[in-house]
């Protein structure tokens, strides 16, 4: 008898830890369900329409900057974060956007803003086919190093080619271009080019956020996991690496544009290396493949920098080296995995499944016969 309860005892132990591991696995899917993503982009957003009522002036024109440069991340963040595709040469595209406008302002004195922005777009579009059809439409697939490699290059040559040629002003770029226009009106640094540039960043978020989450989303979600098996099931995943490279292109054209205005002067260094590679650590520390991420890495990455030069004018470029070293080191995902799981960086698609209910320990004693 002794032997018998003790038997009984185990076997009640046993379905009582079932029960335990049923219900922590049951709260582990609940927390997994949770959307993070939308509040904290809600959080940034309210943020960034505050900022200018309590930021002093020369703060206002320096988040201005950060702002077009979080747009410049988000292009870079489609790029790679979505397809896979390590490019070294986004400035390029940005940098180019930058010099065409530059030169419509002051050779045809075309600075209306419905005029210079759609022109810096279709530039920064123009020179991502074109980069991107030499670089990913050949006839055999093209390797993560090739890409990488040619995209280098090309940044490069684009900076020697803007420092020697003494039309795009060489060394000194071009300088005192007039203010963005709307009518009689003048985008000067300030509230009003803020929001304007807040706007804009708002709308080709929303855009972005659509498109990766519709089927051409889901696409790009299984090209960067696995090119190969994306290929088996009958997708042309050069074609597809071509498009978004190419749409990528015209978000950093679009956002060397503002730039430009909101500079007031273009330089070489605009279309070069350095640019290009800001533009992978604002990705990297801010978390790639989410959007959100690249926005807050570019903020990051940019305030600690203002700081630092401001309080450690000889060793600033170390401490932030450093930073960015350990959060590479420790979040391989970015800033962002603190909050966002991987499930929820990924993305759903489709419709939620029906939720089936899972027998516990007790229950399954009960419907026993």
């Amino acid at each position: 008898m002794p032997k018998s309860m003790s038997v009984v005892r185990e076997a009640i132990a046993g379905d009582e830890a079932d029960d335990a591991m049923a219900e922590r696995a049951a709260a582990v899917e609940v927390a997994a369900g949770r959307n993070v993503l939308p509040i904290v982009e809600g959080v940034v957003l309210v943020a960034a329409l505050l900022a200018p009522l309590v930021l002093q002036d020369y703060l206002t024109v320096f988040a201005t900057r950060v702002i077009i440069l979080a747009l410049f991340a988000l292009s870079f963040d489609l790029v790679w974060g979505y397809a896979g595709i390590m490019s070294f040469g986004q400035a390029l595209f940005f940098g180019s956007a930058g010099y065409g406008v530059a030169l419509l302002a002051r050779d045809l004195d075309i600075t209306n803003i419905f005029l210079v922005l759609p022109a810096g777009t279709i530039i920064g579009l123009t020179f991502a086919l074109l980069l991107g059809g030499f670089l990913l439409l050949g006839r055999h697939p093209s390797s993560v190093i090739f890409v990488s490699l040619g995209t280098l290059t090309g940044s490069y040559a684009a900076d020697r080619l803007a420092r020697g040629w003494y039309y795009l002003g060489g060394q000194n770029g071009i300088p005192s271009i007039a203010p963005m226009t709307l009518g009689g009106y003048e985008f000067s640094e300030g509230p009003a080019f803020y929001y304007l540039v807040l706007g804009i960043l708002v709308v080709v978020y929303l855009l972005c956020r659509f498109l990766v989450r519709s089927q051409f989303g889901l696409a790009l979600a299984g090209l960067r996991e696995n090119e190969q098996r994306i290929a088996f099931f009958g997708y042309k995943a050069q074609h597809l690496k071509a498009i978004i490279f190419t749409i990528g292109g015209a978000i950093a054209g679009l956002a060397g544009s503002l730039y430009a205005f909101h500079e007031g002067f273009v330089w070489p260094n605009m279309v070069g290396v350095v640019v290009s590679t800001q533009v992978v650590l604002y990705v990297l520390f801010g978390g790639s493949g989410t959007l959100i991420g690249a926005v807050i890495g570019a903020v990051i990455v940019e305030g600690v920098s203002f700081w630092l030069s401001d309080n450690y004018r000889d060793i600033w470029p170390i401490i932030l080296g450093v930073l960015l070293l350990l959060v590479i080191m420790f979040r391989p995902l970015g800033l962002i995995s603190f909050v966002l799981g991987e499930r929820e960086r990924v993305g759903s698609f489709g419709a939620k499944p029906k939720e089936n209910k899972k027998q516990t320990g007790k229950e399954k004693r009960n419907a026993a016969p």
